[in-house]
């Protein structure tokens, strides 16, 4: 192929788990663009704010570029022989026991399959876990229990076809936004369609909802026990289904009926009358997808509300038939591709079983290994414990970030700090966890790498290289291949490309499996270098001997040994006394815009508009009895730590509790890794840990001085208490608080700008405000703007200064003003991250008559490509349709 011609290539979004389709258009000049992909069944054409923005993350700021040992560069052959020494030397001295890999969902299934072969079968140990632990694992639990397989029955088809929805612990118009507006278009087309909520925070979700159920954390297990009740007494069991296909439903209806109104409203925190109206529209509502997913499944009792979910579809017979079932929406885009794999600790490859003589005996049969598992190994939580005490004393990190990402954060450096011998191999090497590494091996990127993934329907599909990897960086399946032939192990691991790779787990996947196991990929087992790269996106089961299923368990077949779903008992924990001067629950998640640790989505000016900095969600009464103001600086603790964030007011938090996102980190600000906060609680069944109820205080942070400052290059360093720092278009934002001021105001903008500049400054020392911007040949550097309190400038508008012209002395008199003239419209805070639309531009076209989402759409673009920013977009609207009702003559309003 001619790499200078134009060409498109198909791939796949390397976000969340929706697994939209991606056209990459790569031009003659090597330049790449990004569209979705109509073709593809999981979007048909629609990407989110991040998949539109996939080609501003694609540079090599920050990449890993070469193989480096202790900080040094050195070459491939250096570094691969010292890890496999290393390796090798530890399993001699202290068993398989005390190494481990800590692998992620951000792997390719090629990757993740070779990962496990190595350690499961080569090694061992089943010391090989995974960062989608923390996001899916208590589904994984909840399936094995019920239906005696990891078994996704459903499709997101049937979320189109339902009469009814539930969206349980799932902001998925932010975090899986192209299936959150699959539903809002099949809504618009069947207005008879209902969507209820549950939720204890009103998310953008509940934009679509028509009943949001803002129920206490942890509250869902009584809530769907209240619900199997309520089936049971308004004769809504599907008798015929239970007593064929099911056993233990006595019992868990017996746990069930101890729960009485009453108690139900006490546990769940709802109303009687919310709580009768979502039962009965349930139980009447045959056609019914109940959709979960992090609310649900990052908790201490994360398998049991799973379960207590797939118990209600159970009773009323709704699994696998069009427009029914339970439905688990993963976060990673191959946290499924991992688990078909057997990426988690406790599982082997092909959905098989650890606990299982006769699956590790088909396992090491098959792979022709000299050991296999006998054992489940450590789980996330767990494995960096042993991290910690020293039972682990070499650990292998692949394509995740855990320092920020895992709960008690700040353990987890300090065990990886002590460990012995810690290889890392990753896109970049500026993570909190790349700077603690004896050995980085440079990891292929999105672009570069070649291999499957599979989205949350069990829909696999290829993600293909556009671009030759970056410097010396290597597929990951080609890194773990070769240290397991320098462990003395290359038989097994003798591939030449990825096809071989998926060929082989293909093969496996139908090896002695006459339908008893649910995954089941075999018609692929054959395939070939050509085939693999035309294979179109498929659902499992595909095997060779039958015809593929679009849903399964339809046929009322499950994967237990009597095939039979079995009904789990789950009991109401017992609820845990708050913690004395910790008043608030903490939760933790995702933003629209970003993604895991930033390592890609920080990269993106785009994406970096609508939040520009961490930040605290806080419910406006409780920011009054705290004395916390919109846009204070907030100190947010827990028994672990303290971190510093801006605070957000709004009435989309329950009283009581207060969200943070998961997402800032030491590259991008000061004190904002929300994990360090975080207990490793965990799951007792799944080791899922509880990363959403989390004791927390508050109290406001006062600083000195506050700063924001727009910067053509990034700092090297910003010596303040308090910073964040933002991409945007033509170079950098940053937010600034110092508890003590700089002796030298002048000198500390030259260390953020460099020091051969011209200072233009403006100093109010009445009203305590300084002002600087700096050039270099009469170009702009840098704005430098400083207050005695949160400074009041506009912020979209100083960013653009970085790219307007700057040539006249009247221009850079006035820049230091902070805000446009009269004749300029400032744009406002973004709304819209697709096309940067802000706040003022759709308050303009509400002035110029624009009264509906899709006349301002019309107007400005906004909200017209993934439509996650309409929520706020009709919020805006009807401020300001309140606002002109309070501004209209007397008469008038009392007309109307």
């Amino acid at each position: 192929m001619d790499m200078s011609a134009p060409r498109s290539i198909k791939t796949t979004c390397p976000y969340c788990g929706v697994g939209c389709g991606v056209i990459a258009q790569i031009g003659s000049d090597g330049d790449v663009s990004v569209r979705g992909d109509a073709t593809h069944p999981a979007n048909f054409g629609r990407l989110c704010s991040k998949g539109f923005s996939l080609a501003e993350t694609i540079d090599l700021d920050d990449r890993l570029l070469t193989p480096q040992v202790h900080g040094a560069r050195t070459d491939w052959e250096t570094a691969l022989n010292l890890v496999a020494g290393r390796f090798n030397e530890t399993i001699r001295e202290h068993g398989p026991g005390s190494v481990a890999f800590y692998v992620s969902g951000q792997l390719l299934t090629e990757d993740y399959y070779v990962a496990n072969k190595l350690m499961k079968g080569f090694i061992g140990s089943a010391n090989i876990d995974t960062n989608s632990r923390l996001c899916m694992a208590s589904s994984v639990a909840g399936h094995r229990r019920a239906f005696g397989s990891d078994t996704v029955p459903g499709c997101y088809e049937d979320l189109e076809i339902a009469d009814l929805v539930v969206l349980v612990g799932s902001n998925l118009a932010w975090c899986h936004p192209v299936l959150y507006q699959r539903l809002v278009a099949a809504k618009e087309k069947r207005p008879h369609m209902k969507v209820v909520l549950i939720d204890p925070r009103r998310t953008a979700t509940a934009d679509i909802a028509d009943l949001h159920l803002p129920i206490k954390p942890d509250g869902d297990v009584a809530l769907f026990l209240g619900l199997l009740r309520h089936l049971a007494r308004n004769r809504a069991i599907d008798r015929k289904f239970v007593g064929r296909h099911t056993n233990g439903f006595d019992e868990a209806l017996r746990i069930a009926n101890t729960l009485d109104l009453y108690a139900l409203v006490r546990l769940t925190g709802l109303s009687a009358p919310s709580l009768q109206a979502f039962f009965e529209l349930f139980a009447k509502t045959e056609r019914t997808v109940t959709v979960y997913s992090q609310g649900v499944n990052q908790s201490v009792a994360g398998t049991d509300k799973v379960n207590a979910i797939i118990n209600c579809h159970l009773a009323t017979g709704r699994v696998g038939r069009p427009g029914t079932g339970p439905f688990s929406v993963t976060g990673q885009p191959n946290a499924m591709g991992g688990r078909e794999v057997g990426g988690l600790a406790n599982m082997l490859a092909a959905h098989m079983t650890i606990e299982s003589p006769a699956d590790r005996d088909r396992v090491q049969r098959f792979w022709q290994s000299p050991t296999i598992a006998v054992k489940p190994g450590l789980k996330a939580v767990d494995m960096f414990r042993a991290v910690a005490d020293g039972r682990i004393k070499a650990l292998w990190i692949m394509a995740t970030n855990p320092v920020v990402s895992m709960p008690d954060a700040e353990s987890v450096a300090e065990a990886i700090r002590a460990c012995p011998f810690v290889v890392v191999s990753d896109v970049t090497a500026t993570t909190e966890t790349a700077k603690l590494a004896h050995v980085l091996l440079p990891a292929a990127a999105w672009g570069e790498k070649n291999g499957t993934v599979t989205n949350s329907e069990r829909r696999i599909s290829r993600q293909r290289s556009f671009m030759p990897p970056a410097g010396d960086a290597r597929p990951d399946w080609w890194i773990i291949s070769e240290v397991a032939c320098r462990m003395g192990h290359a038989g097994g691991f003798t591939y030449s490309e990825p096809a071989e790779i998926f060929a082989e787990h293909a093969a496996l996947s139908r090896f002695e499996n006459a339908g008893t196991r649910d995954f089941d990929i075999g018609s692929c087992a054959n395939i070939d270098s050509e085939s693999y790269d035309d294979l179109a996106p498929f659902q499992w089961p595909r095997p060779a001997d039958r015809a593929s299923s679009q849903r399964m368990l339809g046929d009322g077949q499950f994967f237990t040994p009597d095939r039979k779903a079995r009904f789990v008992t789950v009991e109401v924990a017992s609820n845990t006394p708050p913690h004395p001067g910790f008043p608030f629950t903490l939760n933790t998640g995702r933003v629209r815009d970003h993604w895991h640790t930033m390592t890609r989505t920080g990269k993106s000016s785009r994406l970096s508009q609508h939040y520009a900095e961490p930040f605290v969600e806080i419910h406006p009464d409780d920011a009054a009895r705290l004395h916390i103001g919109d846009a204070d600086l907030v100190r947010v603790s827990t028994g672990l730590g303290a971190i510093i964030v801006r605070a957000l007011l709004t009435s989309r938090q329950q009283i009581g509790s207060i969200f943070v996102p998961m997402h800032w980190n030491d590259v991008f600000a000061s004190r904002a890794r929300v994990d360090v906060l975080i207990e490793g609680r965990t799951d007792h069944s799944s080791g899922q840990p509880a990363l959403k109820t989390m004791a927390a205080r508050m109290e406001r942070f006062v600083a000195q001085s506050y700063g924001f400052a727009v910067l053509r290059r990034r700092p090297a360093m910003v010596d303040a208490t308090y910073w964040s720092l933002a991409k945007c278009n033509g170079g950098w934002r940053v937010e600034l608080a110092f508890g003590i001021d700089p002796d030298d105001w002048t000198q500390f903008m030259r260390t953020l700008v460099g020091a051969n500049v011209e200072t233009v400054a403006y100093r109010d020392g009445q009203a305590g405000h300084q002002r600087f911007a700096c050039y270099e040949n009469g170009t702009l550097e840098g704005l430098l703007f400083l207050a005695s309190e949160p400074v009041a400038v506009s912020r979209e508008w100083a960013v653009s200064q970085l790219t307007a012209p700057q040539a006249s002395a009247r221009k850079r008199s006035t820049i230091l003003s902070g805000r446009p003239g009269a004749d300029a419209l400032d744009r406002g805070p973004t709304v819209c991250a697709c096309f940067g639309v802000g706040i003022n531009e759709i308050g303009e076209a509400f002035a110029r008559g624009c009264t509906s989402v899709a006349a301002v759409g019309a107007a400005t673009q906004a909200g017209t490509n993934c439509g996650s920013c309409r929520s706020e977009i009709r919020n805006i609207i009807e401020q300001k349709s309140a606002m002109l009702m309070t501004q209209a003559p007397k008469a008038l309003v009392t007309s109307s």
